[in-house]
């Protein structure tokens, strides 16, 4: 009875993982969808009523809402905000936190981190595209220029001028690679980090047992952008802060990142996730609250984990930068951290493998160990706490995180399935079923599916990861959510080489659907396949 239970449990969660991805390519086209054709790309949205993709007739959104009777709830127009929101971010708005007055302690970053509005000060309508908004430029070529137009601010340019961070050049923003650190560009950087740890042939995936990376305050995230070449997937992260829409640069550009900061709360990722942190002149205050923000990389850090940390505090001779780097190195060699090297502007730190070091320190030593009935991989809403996250004992007897190397970890079965009640055939069972489906998605899609038209992917329901697994030989990259109620298996995800985050936008969102099995076990499969249009931001509703 318990395995049809969880049979039935599973089948929820698959039919649930369907909708949500029929649902996400609606919401794609917003970069993609009005491209493949050229009748889409008219800014007065006409059209002759054929498809030209599909064949047949096209139904506009007013024809199919037309019997209004059997879609009560479903309004016939939706309106569409004043254009001064086309960048809105709900949950991270700081004039909402200006306007319900509240009070964040700007010292501790409290607002960079999430403040949603309440039910009543929602926005119900359209997000319009900013004014002369064009299809984005695919990728690869989007690594190096986007569109002005669509992300029209150029104050970065002026400001890191010196840096080589961005460049406008006409209608396009060029992104030459450097960084602040980096002025040689991203790549240059990234092989001398390699050589600096003696990794062999100077590649930093170090025989594919470095895959996933953390970086803290990205910028533009060009440092993600040239890892993926290096068969490295970072999760690039920095506020929404005085810097105009760095992530909206990255995400333009089709590289992987999102909006992160390190405040007063856990960043929404499961512990040991990562195999390096990296920080270029991220200006953050690492001795703060008895050093919270390095314990934080260290519960995100895998064992034997690296932090890449390039700043005058690294290299600096005057008496406050020394001072700096004289506290952050004892607070790390309290946390057990030692030096793996340091050369020029960089120093590199390495977490041990396993808790001796732990259990050899003088009793009362600073920070102390996490209690045993705190959870290192509760995220959602949790506070950073000052403590230092064990490794369990099964761990701290193999002195590592018991993964095979990149790309074979994509398939092989993690060591922290038991910890999620979750086989290894159950895993690989639903690898197969998932990989079946994107085929069958693709044969479907094939007609609109061309090279590059897709290349940021988000999973709404990612369960164990199938999903962005089966996308393997394809040039995108996936964002795997997880809900808040199913998020202990995020770290199936990260173990598997892959990146994700949690959001609780399934609260009072996701309900039960007929049919209860999955639909796509039944001999009659249906699948929707939505198309969002390109339109004008002049138009008041649609």
């Amino acid at each position: 009875m318990k395995q049809k239970s969880e049979k039935l449990y599973t089948a929820k969660q698959i039919t649930s993982a369907l909708i949500a991805f029929i649902f996400l390519l609606g919401l794609l086209c917003l970069y993609y969808g009005s491209s493949f054709v050229p009748a889409l790309s008219r800014s007065d949205g006409e059209h002759d009523g054929t498809d030209p993709v599909l064949g047949g007739n096209i139904r506009d959104f007013d024809d199919l809402l037309e019997d209004q009777e059997h879609n009560p709830e479903v309004p016939k127009s939706i309106p569409i905000c004043d254009i001064k929101h086309s960048e809105l971010i709900p949950c991270l708005d700081r004039n909402l936190i200006y306007q319900m007055k509240l009070k964040p302690n700007l010292t501790l970053m409290e607002h960079y981190e999430r403040h949603c509005p309440p039910p009543e000060r929602r926005f119900n309508c359209l997000i319009p595209p900013p004014i002369g908004y064009k299809i984005p430029i695919r990728w690869p070529e989007s690594r190096d220029e986007v569109w002005k137009a669509n992300i029209p601010h150029t104050h970065l340019a002026q400001e890191k001028s010196d840096q080589n961070w961005m460049v406008v050049n006409g209608e396009k923003i060029n992104f030459p690679g450097g960084g602040t650190h980096f002025h040689d560009g991203a790549n240059k950087y990234i092989v001398s980090l390699a050589r600096m740890l003696k990794f062999p042939n100077d590649k930093l995936h170090n025989g594919g047992n470095i895959r996933n990376v953390l970086d803290v305050g990205c910028g533009v995230a060009s440092f993600g952008a040239y890892l993926l070449s290096h068969s490295i997937i970072a999760m690039s992260i920095a506020p929404n802060d005085v810097h105009e829409n760095q992530i909206q640069f990255a995400l333009e550009r089709g590289i992987p990142s999102t909006l992160g900061v390190l405040g007063t709360k856990r960043l929404p990722y499961p512990s040991r996730s990562f195999e390096l942190a990296h920080c270029s002149r991220c200006r953050i205050d690492w001795l703060q609250r008895d050093g919270i923000l390095l314990l934080e990389l260290d519960r995100l850090l895998r064992p034997g984990g690296y932090f890449a940390y390039s700043s005058p505090e690294a290299y600096a001779l005057d008496p406050e930068n020394r001072r700096i780097w004289n506290a952050m190195h004892d607070l790390l060699r309290r946390m057990c951290w030692r030096v793996a090297v340091k050369k020029d502007q960089t120093v590199i730190w390495q977490k041990p493998l396993g808790n001796g070091c732990y259990l050899k320190r003088d009793p009362g030593t600073q920070p102390p160990l996490c209690s045993t009935g705190d959870d290192p991989d509760a995220t959602w809403n949790v506070h950073m706490k000052a403590c230092i996250a064990p490794y369990s004992a099964k761990m701290h007897k193999q002195r590592g995180s018991g993964l095979v190397p990149w790309p074979k970890r994509l398939t092989a079965a993690s060591p922290r399935l038991e910890d999620i009640g979750v086989s290894p055939e159950q895993f690989h069972e639903d690898t197969n079923i998932w990989q079946f489906r994107v085929n069958e998605y693709w044969k479907q899609m094939k007609s609109v599916v061309r090279k590059n038209y897709f290349r940021n992917v988000m999973d709404m329901n990612s369960n164990l990861g199938g999903f962005g697994a089966a996308l393997k030989d394809t040039d995108v990259w996936v964002m795997n959510v997880a809900p808040v109620n199913m998020s202990a298996r995020l770290k199936i995800i990260y173990d598997r080489g892959l990146i994700g985050t949690v959001h609780d936008w399934w609260d009072r969102w996701l309900s039960e659907v007929e049919p209860r099995s999955d639909a796509l076990s039944l001999s009659e499969e249906r699948v929707l396949i939505a198309r969002k249009k390109l339109w004008s931001g002049g138009v008041s509703a649609m």
